[in-house]
């Protein structure tokens, strides 16, 4: 039988980090470790998101009323029914790929039958500040292909148009985290379609987007707290273009891979997220990179110091894990 841990880590940004919500200066995470009795460990990385009402506490506590049940039974498939979606049965279900994986001496991409993932584009974020803040962070980025820019209700354009001049050959993507009404993206979406934005992404609050339906916007809108797991995709259809798949609102890689299916069936594009944690959270989201048409996995870069054997980011690159770090 396995032996069961979880445990709260906290890593220090590099810089203060803000977007529309607040400010945050360290990634609060949470651990889940699974021993074998042979030593053999699985782990797997999840952020508590207050915007969810998940605290670490919370989260370790859910973790750990499953102990038992999971060392007895060590059962990805079942944790879909056992457990909901969020943050806890997030680092329990890449714990137990990752045990998976390295009990049978397989890569997680083998034992998920799909194709090994290839480097990929990943957007880096430039968070909430004046427009010559926002440029200056922006031209510290010289290698950055795709940035994301984290906005408020204030100087929207303005703040893009800035990153756009310090960045001419980038492509953008826009969040304002569900700071606008429906009012300022009217207004704000043609001149930022202008600049060249492809993409924003859940700019109206997930409670309130019904406006969405009867809007035809200039730019791709992608549903990001509107859409947690797949039963969700039927409220999207007219608002939005793009789903945005993070691990822990899904629950973990299991129901995100059926997610990433379902939302390409019925003819979403994918963008594949994250929270800010370290490589050990971003490493089982490499996997879905072949669904994306964006990839925003950069939250590692935001740390003063990432894990041992974290993920390689190189020329504005995402590649996938080694062994050594998960899967």
């Amino acid at each position: 039988m396995a032996s069961f841990e979880a445990r709260h880590e906290s890593w220090p940004l590099a810089k203060p980090f803000a977007i529309s919500r607040g400010t945050k200066t360290a990634a609060e995470v949470v651990v889940c470790e699974i021993i074998m009795d042979e030593g053999v460990l699985g782990r797997g990385e999840c952020v508590p998101y207050a915007r969810y009402g998940e605290t670490v506490e919370g989260v370790i506590a859910e973790i750990e009323s499953r102990a038992l049940e999971i060392a007895r039974h060590p059962d990805r498939i079942g944790l879909l029914s056992s457990m909901p979606a969020g943050a806890a049965r997030n680092a329990i279900d890449c714990a137990l790929w990752d045990l998976q994986a390295k009990l049978n001496r397989k890569r997680a991409w083998e034992i998920a039958g799909i194709h090994e993932p290839a480097p990929a584009v990943t957007a880096e974020t430039i968070s909430i500040g004046t427009p010559e803040e926002m440029a200056a962070e922006t031209a510290a980025k010289p290698y950055a292909k795709l940035i994301k820019i984290k906005l408020d209700g204030e100087n929207v354009v303005t703040r893009v148009a800035a990153v756009r001049e310090a960045a001419p050959e980038a492509r953008l993507i826009v969040d304002p985290n569900e700071g606008w009404d429906i009012d300022l993206l009217r207004e704000v979406a043609p001149p930022l379609a202008d600049l060249g934005v492809e993409m924003l992404e859940q700019p109206l609050p997930a409670d309130d987007d019904d406006g969405l339906k009867d809007y035809d916007s200039p730019i791709p809108i992608c549903a990001d707290e509107s859409c947690h797991t797949a039963d969700k995709l039927g409220r999207l259809g007219g608002k939005y273009q793009i789903v945005n798949i993070k691990l822990d609102k899904t629950g973990g890689l299991t129901s995100a891979l059926r997610l990433a299916d379902a939302a390409h069936t019925a003819g979403f594009d994918i963008m594949v997220g994250c929270m800010v944690g370290t490589s050990l959270a971003m490493a089982p989201a490499t996997l879905l990179t072949p669904y994306a048409k964006f990839v925003d996995l950069d939250g590692p870069l935001l740390l003063k110091q990432d894990r041992p054997d974290g993920l390689d980011f190189s020329d504005g690159l995402i590649h996938p894990p080694a062994p050594e770090l998960w899967g």
